[in-house]
Parts: C-alpha cells; sequence; structure tokens
C-alpha cells in the first residue's frame, strides 16, 4: 500500500483576508470624508489647514463674480464667529477685520454643526469642539480641521465665494 501525501489547498489566512476588507472599508470611509456634493472645485477646499481661507478684495464686485452675500461685518464679533446652516458655513473675525470662513460639517462624520459658543463650534454628533477663528481641532474624536471656504469682503459686505 501506497500512502500519499496530499497537501492542503492553502487560501489566504484569516488574517489577511480581515486585512483586506479593513483596507477596504477605510479606502471607502476616506473617499466618503473626503468628498463633497461635488458642486465645488477641490482646489478651493484644499487650503483649509494652511489658514489662507478667506480673499479679500478691496475694489468692487462684479455681479456674479462671487456667491451669496452672507452678512455685513459689522455681523461677526470679533473673537468669535456666526453659523450660516444654508450655507453651511461659519464665519469669523479673529481680529479686527480679518474674516475667516469654514465648513460646519464634522471632520469626524459628516454632521451639520450649528451649535456655536464664543469661538467654539461643537458636534452635537460625538462631541468633537473646532475653533472658528482658526478651523482646528479643540476637543475630539475629529483629528481633522474644518475645511476652509472661500469668502470676499468688499466695503462692510462679505460674500461667499
Amino acid at each position: 500500500m501506497t500512502s500519499e501525501f496530499v497537501q492542503p489547498v492553502s487560501g489566504p489566512s484569516r488574517r489577511t483576508v480581515v486585512a483586506a476588507v479593513g483596507a477596504a472599508g477605510l479606502a471607502a470611509a476616506l473617499t466618503a470624508c473626503g468628498s463633497d456634493d461635488g458642486a465645488s472645485d477641490s482646489s478651493t477646499e484644499q487650503g483649509a489647514a494652511g489658514g489662507g481661507a478667506t480673499t479679500e478684495s478691496g475694489g468692487g464686485s462684479s455681479p456674479g463674480a462671487g456667491g451669496a452675500a452672507l452678512a455685513k461685518t459689522a455681523d461677526i464679533p470679533e473673537g468669535s464667529g456666526k453659523v450660516f446652516s444654508d450655507e453651511k458655513v461659519v464665519v469669523s473675525q479673529p481680529a479686527a477685520g480679518d474674516f475667516k470662513a469654514f465648513s460646519t460639517i464634522c471632520t469626524h462624520q459628516n454632521c451639520p454643526m450649528t451649535d456655536l459658543k464664543e469661538d467654539t463650534l461643537s458636534c452635537a454628533c460625538h462631541g468633537s469642539q473646532f475653533s472658528v477663528l482658526d478651523g482646528s481641532v479643540k476637543k475630539g474624536p475629529a483629528t481633522q480641521p474644518l475645511a476652509a471656504k472661500q469668502i470676499s469682503v468688499s466695503g462692510d459686505s462679505i460674500t461667499l465665494a
């Protein structure tokens, strides 16, 4: 009698399968977190961490050159800001005459935020907190700053670019 040794057919290990599924899930989550409604130019969203959130123009305004008028400069308190829920943006005034704008969509899990107290925008979903003065994370679980938004300041009018 001959005994044949048959090697079992080996597939990927459980660890390999779990790692692959995890990597695919992470890629999908990062893609979802990094996207918006697709209507905006991604180059305007990329400058979020650099703080260059605003475009100030001293010249006249051209019809059709910008977006919707948000507020008057006097409406934005110095050292704080104002949330514009419909536009999903918060406009702040870190120092007199310096205006910045950031998305009000939490970078943790894309929850809309409207709870602004002094200079802190809070997310009701998981408790993340952000500075409206520079978009930075004050308290997690979020780890990424708020996305900067482009605004124009002309005279006493603030316009979403």
